[in-house]
């Protein structure tokens, strides 16, 4: 029909209001978090016990931080020192120096590493002479080494030499001596050459385990004696106290090199 106007939406042909639309009142947003209709958020008030400052991005509680604008620290330096060694007696037994060398190398003052270390000392956790002994019976065993490299490697980490003593006395020269044929023995199983040479090389290494020259030379001796004619000939025209005399006169300085 001609003159007929198009709807508008507007005037008296506007189609009437649907629940929703800007004239009436607004809906509710579906879902929202935080809002009236009681879903709990962990950023919803500050008085709230879910206050943002104390929830991580995934609403999980976290540590309180230090009080802002005082630089201080969230934990304290004992505390750290604690962790420290904690750390490091986790690993294997420690000394009490070691752990000091720990403690100062992570920048822990000298009197609070002192006070944590005294109160480990008080409470047995740090034991330098229970350290020593299980030190001398491990490495002896497990890598036959002797006394006087045992001593070396106390020293190294710290154990007071009458401490250190203590703990090497347990080691006799009889067990030494029978530690030391031990390792000449194994070690013939598969040893090549010329009696003198292979002689030379294991008193080497018993020398390098500490043993001392006389409780060497007599061990490869007996051990080449028992091996074969042609060694045992050769382990005959040994004199292990001459020798034994010679290389404990060379210093040092004076001992030539292998």
């Amino acid at each position: 029909m001609t003159g007929r106007r198009a709807r508008t939406g507007r005037g008296w042909d506007a189609s009437p209001p649907r629940a929703g639309d800007a004239d009436g009142p607004p809906r509710p947003r579906r879902g929202r978090r935080g809002s009236s209709g009681g879903a709990f958020s962990p950023h919803a008030g500050a008085d709230a016990p879910g206050d943002a400052d104390d929830w991580g991005a995934a609403g999980m509680p976290q540590a309180a931080d230090a009080p802002r604008g005082t630089g201080a620290s969230p934990r304290d330096e004992a505390e750290l020192a604690r962790e420290i060694c904690l750390r490091q007696l986790a690993v294997r037994p420690r000394t009490r120096a070691e752990l000091a060398a720990a403690l100062a190398k992570r920048g822990i003052s000298e009197e609070v590493s002192a006070g944590v270390l005294d109160r480990y000392d008080e409470v047995g956790i740090i034991d330098d002479a229970a350290f020593a002994r299980a030190w001398v019976s491990s490495r002896h065993a497990g890598r036959g080494l002797a006394r006087r490299a045992l001593a070396n490697e106390l020293r190294r980490r710290g154990v007071d030499g009458e401490v250190a003593s203590e703990a090497l006395d347990e080691l006799d020269e009889e067990t030494e001596a029978e530690t030391a044929r031990a390792l000449v023995d194994r070690k013939l199983r598969t040893a090549r050459g010329e009696p003198d040479a292979v002689f030379r090389r294991l008193v080497g290494m018993l020398a390098r385990k500490g043993y001392p020259p006389g409780v060497a030379i007599r061990a490869v001796k007996d051990a080449l004696a028992a091996q074969s004619a042609e060694a045992a000939e050769f382990a005959d025209g040994i004199d292990a106290d001459a020798l034994a005399d010679a290389e404990g006169d060379l210093t040092p300085d004076t001992r030539p090199l292998d």
